[in-house]
């Protein structure tokens, strides 16, 4: 039978060597409106959608307002709106999605919930870069000037959009009602138990430990499967008492 394996714990926070292991124990509860966060990000979102309805109109010169303006010129000024209100929907959705996410049991609402910025951004450039594309009137420098600022907005949205430190409902609860950590440098969850079976297979000998926002700000939004279900079995009243708290803020 294999050794198991020990690790130095060192404090996120202070950077010294921890000794003593605090046990999962105290509950602690995210605050906050993700509904309104929500409500706020698609109403965004939709103006978004107007304005690049706006911006093919505009291409295509069916709106007859400001006459002295290239129509150009007038899609590109809607396409910059576009690209606003599509990046300040995406930073309200993605903090509401820190405050109450989804859970990660769920792989296809866990990936929906944490791209849904991404895919609002394709929706509100992609439809324009095809139409001006496939248009058989639009001259050649109106397809390469507005594709080519159709197509910057899109990556920039995306790139702002894309949530790159995404949150489990079950990482928030479980590690609420826990408080205390641990995590690798390089691995993309976090571990309630510092003998968590995964640990044994990690190269590095030193977990960081601290709370579990400490973890999520280090890019640690999800928790470790093993640690979920030994959690479960061993600690469900306090993961029932976390999961009521953080809903309880939500209401």
């Amino acid at each position: 039978m294999a050794e198991k394996k020990t690790h130095k714990i060192v404090s996120a926070s202070t950077g010294e060597t921890v000794t003593n292991r605090p046990r999962p124990g105290a509950v602690a509860a995210k605050s906050g409106n993700a509904t309104g966060l929500r409500v706020g990000a698609v109403i965004l979102w939709i103006l978004a959608l107007v304005f690049e309805v706006l911006a093919i109109a505009f291409i295509f010169d069916k709106i007859a307002i400001l006459p002295k303006i290239q129509p150009l010129y007038k899609a590109i000024g809607a396409l910059v709106l576009d690209l606003i209100f599509v990046i300040i929907g995406s930073q309200l959705w993605k903090k509401a999605n820190h405050i109450d996410p989804a859970s990660q049991k769920n792989a296809f609402k866990f990936w929906l919930w944490n791209n849904m910025g991404v895919i609002v951004a394709a929706i509100a450039f992609i439809p324009f870069i095809i139409l001006l594309l496939t248009n058989k009137e639009a001259d050649k420098k109106t397809k390469i000037i507005g594709t080519a600022v159709a197509g910057i907005f899109l990556v920039i949205s995306g790139l702002a959009s894309y949530d790159w430190n995404p949150i489990s409902a079950e990482a928030l609860a479980a590690a609420n009602a826990g408080q205390v950590v641990y995590w690798t440098e390089h691995g993309k969850k976090f571990h309630i138990y510092d003998d968590c079976q995964s640990l044994q297979k990690k190269e590095t000998e030193v977990l960081y430990t601290g709370t579990a926002q400490e973890a999520m700000d280090n890019g640690k939004g999800t928790i470790c499967k093993f640690c979920e279900k030994r959690f479960e079995q061993e600690q469900p009243e306090l993961l029932e008492a976390a999961q009521e708290a953080a809903a309880a803020v939500n209401e």
